[in-house]
């Protein structure tokens, strides 16, 4: 997966169109998400289209799997996850995900209808990594090891 520096490199210089097509290939471009996990646990609410977000857990950092029925929403969501992919959990427990999406202006870009869920979506990958990182910390008081 793309950085999300790379994506706003590319997104700047295009118009339109353009940045359409390049929502779709980025949402074309996440790892696959089995159907098993495509559930109502890991299904975000508040989106005009289905979209499901897996947490996964690869060592001390977060990777997460997500899928949507619809093409532009499944690079919206792309996008956030490119925001946080195999980061440390406390440090995206405490990233501003929303700020680091701004250059990207979707609001402005898309209809309301298909960044409504964008918070959503923010919201649950935080949850999930502040949950890992209180874990984590306690783990390391419990066992008096760095983690």
């Amino acid at each position: 997966m793309r950085t999300l520096d790379d994506i706003a490199e590319e997104y700047e210089f295009l118009e339109g169109d353009e940045r359409y097509r390049l929502l779709i290939e980025l949402g074309r471009e996440l790892d696959p998400m089995p159907d098993a996990l495509k559930t109502d646990a890991t299904q975000v609410r508040g989106c005009s289209a289905s979209v499901w977000v897996y947490p996964t857990d690869v060592g001390e950092k977060l990777h997460f799997l997500a899928d949507s029925n619809a093409a532009i929403t499944k690079g919206i969501v792309a996008l956030v996850i490119a925001a946080v992919q195999d980061q440390p959990a406390a440090e995206v427990a405490s990233m501003d995900v929303a700020g680091a999406l701004a250059p990207f202006d979707l609001k402005n870009q898309l209809s309301s209808n298909r960044t409504q869920g964008v918070p959503n979506m923010i919201a649950l990958v935080q949850e999930h990594a502040a949950r890992l990182a209180a874990s984590d910390s306690a783990g390391t008081r419990a066992t008096g090891t760095a983690g």
